[in-house]
């Protein structure tokens, strides 16, 4: 389907224009997929040395709420390049006007 699978981050990240990180979902585990958070975060977190794979201007995205020191460095989801805030914030409204939709509101009316 086009998609180009990695085992690694790092090859993901070079020429990247958005790095878009998940959150670990913990409580959804059963059985550990990975030993520890430590161990994820040492083979999967994005630090800064990963990032400077991707473009000088690339942004960095995650859907919230943050795993801090797992699935990203604090240092960068406080960074001038993380839109974190912007994308959480927009998402509530996005989900909002879908339900409105789907509860039989007409676009355009609010």
């Amino acid at each position: 389907m086009g998609a180009v699978v990695h085992d690694r981050i790092e090859p993901a990240l070079e020429d990247a224009d958005v790095v878009m990180m998940l959150r670990i979902q913990k409580e959804r585990m059963g059985t550990g997929l990975f030993p520890n958070t430590r161990e994820y975060s040492r083979y999967f977190g994005l630090n800064e040395r990963r990032l400077s794979l991707a473009k000088k201007e690339a942004i960095v995205m995650h859907p919230g709420p943050i795993n801090r020191g797992v699935e990203l460095d604090p240092a960068i989801a406080d960074g001038p390049r993380a839109v974190i805030l912007d994308q959480v914030s927009r998402g509530v409204a996005i989900r909002m006007a879908v339900l409105y939709l789907l509860a039989g509101g007409e676009a355009g009316e609010a």
